[in-house]
């Protein structure tokens, strides 16, 4: 399973190998068109995750304080899944992280943090706009 799969696993959704490929390669809409989302095929709405439920459901049974809303690396550790280093540089290499951001831990993770939840939201996820800025 891709790593961006494990997200969407842990999120929730249905999501196989071929359905992660078709995901990871959905255009992510213009900050402007960031909602309502639609399906891969564009047949009409997807079925939207709550995603902000969902992980402030997660935060609030976690004993650590995460910042999840601005943070890959809470993110992650909310999902509970890898956040070193290595497994963030794993994601940005499968989300088509921009080579100049790969030797910059700050710029990439505020990069990854932005593409995970513009490709959730790309995808049926109910992301929030504010969080997509």
């Amino acid at each position: 399973m891709s790593f961006f799969g494990k997200i969407l696993d842990k999120l929730g959704f249905d999501a196989g190998n071929r359905k992660v490929e078709e995901m990871l390669n959905a255009p992510v809409p213009p900050k402007a068109d960031a909602a309502p989302a639609t399906n891969v095929a564009g047949a009409g709405p997807a079925p939207a995750v709550d995603i902000v439920a969902l992980l402030e459901k997660k935060a609030a049974a976690n004993t650590q304080k995460l910042n999840w809303k601005t943070s890959i690396v809470d993110l992650l550790k909310l999902l509970d899944i890898d956040s070193s280093l290595q497994a963030r540089k794993e994601l940005a290499g499968e989300l088509g992280c921009p080579a100049n951001l790969m030797n910059d831990s700050a710029q990439m993770n505020m990069w990854l943090h932005k593409t995970v939840l513009a490709k959730v939201a790309a995808n049926g996820g109910n992301v929030p706009r504010e969080l997509l800025d």
